[in-house]
């Protein structure tokens, strides 16, 4: 009797995450995992809790806040990190501002100084190695990551120098001051994660999926008004269905027009899109072409 033992493409990806979380624990001193309560970060922490399952996570959690939050993704972050029993570190822009670390940015997106602080946490709480939840599909800067991301003493990035990640061996030996950024989501794509998502039976901040909000419509996109968004002069505010293919800052993260209030709806209907979330989504990324690229040499993630 012959017995198949292929495995399927989520299968394969799940078990490469596991690995590199185990890979990091085995290299590094001091990890944490930077969550944002965005759905990237909550397949990561998933991934994370059956990587060293039946044991806890054997590492703290970290959110860049900018003080710019959705209210429903603050909500679930402190829900699951309660639920998990894992400790939560915030790394406060406000705070940031306030201290004189960073000034507030003329039209309050504070996205653009977030750098600074993490830099901060990384050096007080002496983190290295951080687990981010980028993707290489997801934007030209992010495609030339390795997993093994180095970052020097100043916390910048070299793309033109880093490690050879051959056979999926990484080296994870870093200086005195040097951290590691890894991305054990790396090889996903977004259908990728939305079929996780299914598959596992993950919840999700309800900001995912399609409700009505009062929007404004900026340069083609859709914001939602609120505290952190208001309407300018001449500008008008619609209700409209719409839901958030990722969350960050309010400011300068839009939503999309969308009927999709299930997971199985949200699949089908990434499938047929042809623009990254970023690019449908994301203001601040739209400053230059190099904008995304800058802010990494610098130390964002």
């Amino acid at each position: 009797m012959s017995t198949d033992y292929r495995i399927s493409h989520l299968d394969a990806l799940e078990s490469e995450a596991v690995y590199i979380f185990r890979e990091v624990i085995a290299t590094c001193s001091r990890p944490v995992l930077l969550f944002s309560g965005g759905k990237d970060s909550i397949v990561m922490l998933h991934l994370a809790a059956k990587a060293f399952a039946p044991a806890p996570i054997p590492f703290p959690v970290m959110h860049v806040d900018t003080g710019h939050n959705f209210a429903e993704v603050l909500d679930y972050r402190d829900a699951t990190v309660a639920r998990l029993g894992v400790d939560l570190v915030v790394a406060s822009v406000e705070e940031g501002i306030t201290s004189g670390l960073v000034v507030e940015p003329p039209d309050g997106i504070r996205n653009r100084i977030q750098t600074p602080v993490l830099l901060d946490a990384v050096e007080k709480y002496r983190f290295d190695a951080l687990f981010g939840g980028a993707r290489r599909d997801e934007e030209k800067a992010r495609a030339k990551e390795r997993v093994f991301s180095f970052r020097d003493e100043f916390g910048q990035w070299d793309p033109k120098n880093q490690r050879p990640e051959l056979w999926s061996l990484y080296n994870g030996r870093v200086n005195a001051g040097e951290s590691i950024r890894v991305f054990p989501l790396s090889n996903w794509t977004e259908l990728d994660i939305w079929h996780y998502i299914a598959a596992q039976g993950i919840d999700l901040p309800t900001i995912y999926f399609a409700h009505e909000r009062e929007v404004v419509e900026r340069d083609g996109m859709l914001y939602g008004v609120g505290d952190f968004v208001r309407p300018r002069p001449g500008e008008a505010t619609s209700r409209r269905v719409v839901r958030y293919r990722t969350v960050g800052d309010a400011s300068c993260t839009a939503a999309v027009p969308s009927t999709a209030a299930t997971v199985a709806e949200v699949i089908d209907e990434v499938a047929a899109t042809r623009i990254t979330e970023r690019g449908a989504t994301r203001g601040d990324d739209r400053v230059s072409e190099s904008a995304m690229e800058d802010r990494k040499r610098e130390g964002y993630f």
